[in-house]
């Protein structure tokens, strides 16, 4: 009988055309109480880490997948029950009034008396069936495990009785999930002790069990890869999962080296006089307490160069074959993170001042190094800055955010010898090299903002006369 009061919450599409999702952490509980709006889970996508709140008030009665399973987008991943039982769906079995027959058949005064005692969905004869104690439990008391899990978790369980024969151990108490997520893990919940209630396995139980490892036995069947890589002591080789932001970032890069044409030009300017600048406007009262550095005024010299040559604004239309110019410009900045690589961007940065756009670019900083970057944060980029040049690099030749016709790399800023007004002094320097899309950017278009970029950071006063 189908249960009305019973609500499936479907992994969505947090970002735009995303397939799936890997659920980092559950934050509810079969038997939880939740409300409209509360947070359940966070998952990862390929773009983000996102926090899930459930639409329904009620009470959880199941987790469909333990963490760190990739999920469809579409899948169920939770189920509540939205008429305020408190018992999880599993936990009301068709004939409730049979109960669970004892391990041993002698005491037949306790059994109920014209019934044969059968497991939900597996007839066995009373005179064949072996069951294995239940802990704590009066022979006349119903089993906790059927009031705990209810009918389909019995099913897996006498399943399990059933592959190992009449005469098997009794098998430890754990919920599906639990048990997918130690096989997952290469854990044998015999080894584990229990610490949930009437000797439950919790998914604590499991994941401290592999803490410290107690065997070096590696996961070698298992049908999901774990949450995090195998790494045996010696070993000679690593293997990490590619999934989440990582799948998405090689996946974007191919495509985006394969599809646009790029070429990468390069200059070296002198930036002594943008360093003082940055010295001067950390002084300044108008942007204390934000995020004063070079970038700032990278940043900004690249959105002064955009205006004077908006062509390089664009996007490259395959299917209307149309070079599309953009009149706004969402900056993004490339962000390393502990997830990988993620590019969000400033939107509309060519209309904030330069507090604002400080204020900005701290906000962005801050939440990508949390990984609370946002999907919506990532979609809609137009022009790209990654500072390669924070690792102590020269520069590089960047590969295109996909969807953009040009992104700026930055190299280290050093003290080097230059000539400065017909002496050789020591100076500043950094070498800035600029990709684009060479369908829609020529090489005029392409070398007149990078030379406007390197003017302007030779002599920051131009942001004054250029702005």
């Amino acid at each position: 009988m189908t249960d009305t009061s019973l609500r499936e919450f479907k992994m969505p599409d947090v970002g735009e055309g995303l397939t799936e999702a890997e659920i980092l952490k559950w934050y509810v509980q079969p038997g939880d109480t939740v409300t409209d709006g509360q947070i359940v889970c966070e998952v990862e996508t390929a773009k983000a880490a996102v926090e899930l709140p459930i639409p329904y008030d009620g009470v959880v009665r199941a987790l469909h997948f333990p963490e760190g399973a990739t999920v469809d987008v579409g899948t169920s991943i939770i189920a509540v029950d939205v008429g305020g039982g408190a018992v999880p769906v599993e936990e009301t079995p068709p004939a409730k009034e049979e109960p669970q027959p004892q391990p041993k058949p002698e005491p037949a005064a306790k059994k109920p008396e014209g019934r044969k005692p059968v497991l939900v969905g597996y007839g066995v004869a009373e005179s064949s069936t072996k069951r294995r104690p239940r802990k704590g439990v009066p022979a006349a008391a119903p089993p906790p495990e059927e009031t705990l899990y209810g009918a389909s978790v019995l099913q897996s369980i006498q399943g399990e009785l059933n592959g190992h024969g009449g005469g098997a151990q009794p098998r430890p108490l754990a919920k599906p999930p639990v048990r997918k997520l130690a096989k997952d893990l290469g854990v044998d919940l015999a080894t584990i002790t229990p610490s949930g209630p009437d000797g439950i396995i919790t998914r604590e139980d499991v994941h401290a069990a592999v803490a410290p490892p107690k065997a070096p036995e590696p996961v070698v069947e298992a049908p999901a890869a774990p949450a995090v890589s195998y790494e045996a002591e010696g070993a000679r080789e690593t293997r990490i999962p590619v999934k989440g932001v990582r799948k998405a970032t090689a996946a974007a890069m191919v495509g985006s080296a394969f599809t646009a044409p790029h070429v990468t030009e390069f200059v070296t300017v002198d930036v002594t006089r943008t360093m003082k600048l940055v010295e001067e406007l950390k002084q300044d009262k108008e942007l204390a307490g934000l995020r004063v550095n070079p970038l700032l005024l990278i940043a900004k010299a690249l959105l002064v160069a955009i205006k004077r040559n908006p062509e390089i604004n664009a996007s490259w239309d395959e299917a209307a074959q149309e070079i599309v110019v953009k009149h706004y410009v969402n900056l993004g900045i490339a962000a390393a993170t502990p997830r990988g690589l993620i590019v969000p961007n400033i939107k509309d940065a060519h209309a904030k001042t330069l507090p604002q756009l400080a204020e900005s670019l701290g906000e962005l900083v801050s939440t990508a190094k949390e990984g609370r970057t946002s999907p919506a944060a990532m979609q809609g980029g137009t022009v790209t800055i990654t500072n390669v040049g924070v690792f102590g690099i020269d520069t590089g030749t960047p590969i295109l955010n996909p969807g953009e016709s040009a992104i700026l790399a930055v190299g280290a800023i050093r003290l080097q010898p230059w000539v400065h007004k017909g002496k050789v002094k020591p100076r500043q320097v950094t070498t800035l090299a600029l990709s684009f899309d060479h369908r829609l950017v020529d090489g005029e278009l392409g070398s007149k903002a990078l030379a406007d970029v390197a003017a302007i950071l030779e002599q920051p006063k131009r942001l004054i006369t250029w702005g």
